[in-house]
């Protein structure tokens, strides 16, 4: 296949796109990519007025809700609001790195914000969904191991980049787990995971690991970082398939389907995370839609 860019996106007229964490970075400009490829674009917003001047800016039939994807009560709130199918669901939201605070569930910020909250919000929507979801995650879920037991950190000494990677790792089991319900159930949805490779975004800026953007030639910058989102999104490719930059080590390059970690398709890992979040988030999936 040849390099995949943003010519190569198709007609998305009639289709209803809704983008978490689509304020900045990859998330804005997939979301602006959408609208301009003719979808509805909801851009789910923690904060409602710098939503709306973002959406502002974007050409195409763009709204605003709110949503704060680390707090299940706005949650679900924000799924018994929705009307109508969904086509596309992009679980983008995330923060990375960042000190130890509770949210009102009692989660830490990270697993809140990166996967129960996500985890719940397909939960809570997948009765609308008619084609996808998309979780983005990140190459560093290779570094983690999953912690059923402990999901959120209420046992465990925190440690912060440690949250971040195991968080990333959740998602890529949660994406493995529901393609296995939506398929048992025959349902035509699917679950599809992508990672921007390392895009110079404000999402590591408060990080140590923020270092590396000082070399941002050998990196993907934000517009190319947001290309894996986009493929995983309109293209035609199967269950579970696992996005990013096809360059060496996946870091930069265009986008094609590679592999997640060993760890990230065990089965039975998958199953066992899948179940721990239920309990966390007293959400599942139960009538996918067909």
């Amino acid at each position: 296949m040849s390099k995949w860019t943003l010519s190569a996106m198709p007609d998305l007229t009639g289709r209803t796109v809704l983008v978490t964490g689509a304020t900045s970075g990859i998330g804005l400009i997939a979301a602006r990519e959408f609208a301009r490829a003719g979808a509805r674009t909801v851009l789910g917003a923690r904060d409602v007025a710098k939503g709306a001047r973002v959406a502002a800016q974007l050409t195409g039939d763009v709204e605003v809700s709110e949503l704060d994807v680390s707090d299940l009560t706005a949650v679900r709130a924000f799924a018994a609001r929705w009307r109508g199918p969904l086509d596309i669901l992009v679980n983008n939201a995330g923060v990375m790195d960042v000190p130890l605070r509770r949210t009102a569930d009692g989660f830490d910020i990270q697993t809140a914000t990166n996967a129960l909250g996500p985890f719940a919000l397909t939960g809570l929507l997948l009765p609308h969904l008619t084609d996808r979801v998309v979780w983005v995650t990140s190459q560093l879920h290779r570094m983690a191991r999953p912690h059923v037991e402990d999901l959120a950190w209420r046992q465990r000494p925190y440690r912060a980049m440690d949250a971040y990677t195991e968080s990333k790792l959740d998602v890529v089991l949660f994406s493995a787990e529901l393609q296995r319900r939506l398929s048992a159930s025959g349902s035509a949805v699917r679950s599809v995971l992508a990672h921007p490779g390392i895009a110079t975004t404000n999402l590591s800026a408060h990080s140590r690991s923020n270092a590396i953007n000082r070399l941002p030639f050998l990196l993907n910058d934000a517009e190319r970082g947001a290309l894996p989102t986009l493929f995983a999104a309109t293209e035609d490719i199967p269950g579970n398939a696992y996005v990013g930059p096809r360059g060496p080590g996946s870091v930069k390059g265009h986008p094609k389907v590679r592999a997640a970690s060993r760890r990230g398709l065990d089965p039975e890992a998958a199953a066992k995370v899948w179940a721990a979040a239920e309990a966390l988030t007293g959400t599942m999936t139960v009538h996918p839609a067909g």
